[in-house]
Order: C-alpha cells, then sequence, then structure tokens
C-alpha cells in the first residue's frame, strides 16, 4: 500500500498564506504526478494543482498565479504553497499521487484531506 499524509491546513483571513504538505510512503517503485484537490460542501472534488515527476505543472485557472506546487522527488513530497487566498478557496484539500508500486502495479491513492478555511 501507498500512504498520503497531509499537513498544514487551518484558518487564515483573506489575502492570507497557508503551506500544505503531503508525504507519500509505502512500497513505492516510482512516483509519477502528485497534486492536489479541494471540495467544497455540497460540491464535487475538482483538480487544484498537479506536477509530474519531470516537473510539468498545471493549475485551475481559478488558483493560477496565487498557488504554486513544487515536488521533491528524493523525499517523495508535495506542496502547495497558496497565496492571496479568498474565501472561494475555503474547501477540504486532499492530496493525490499516482505512480508504481513494486511489482510494478499501478496506484491511485488520496490523503485523508486537510481542512483550509479562508474568513475574516
Amino acid at each position: 500500500q501507498v500512504q498520503l499524509v497531509e499537513s498544514g491546513g487551518g484558518l487564515v483571513q483573506p489575502g492570507g498564506s497557508l503551506r500544505l504538505s503531503c508525504a507519500a510512503s509505502g512500497m513505492i517503485f516510482s512516483l509519477n504526478a502528485m497534486g492536489w484537490y479541494r471540495q467544497a460542501p455540497g460540491k464535487q472534488r475538482d483538480l487544484v494543482a498537479n506536477i509530474t515527476s519531470g516537473g510539468s505543472t498545471n493549475y485551475a485557472d481559478s488558483v493560477k498565479g496565487r498557488f504554486t506546487i513544487s515536488r521533491d522527488n528524493g523525499k517523495n513530497t508535495v506542496t502547495l504553497q497558496m497565496n492571496s487566498l479568498k474565501p472561494e478557496d475555503t474547501a477540504v484539500y486532499y492530496c493525490n499521487a499516482e505512480g508504481l508500486r513494486y511489482g510494478l502495479v499501478g496506484f491511485t491513492s488520496w490523503g485523508q484531506g486537510t481542512q483550509v478555511t479562508v474568513s475574516s
């Protein structure tokens, strides 16, 4: 199995910043894309940003220019730096990773989710 452990959520005022981190562990042969999704109450889970092992990134239009995703391939970690936060960024944020386990079995794993609340 592959486990993802997230940290860094919380309450912040509009215009503030937060950093989310996620560490992958377990029987990992290779990690391909890692990323962050979010789900607000009553809404579907949507992609926020993802990054490939080669460093190519993809962002939702709503966060472009405000959020930055990065990863450390040696440590199997991914980080989401969130700046200029808005109330509409409030959601549960989920880490996601796709890759191969030992035995070359593909996997998709999710973290447990971390709450981000943007409010004055």
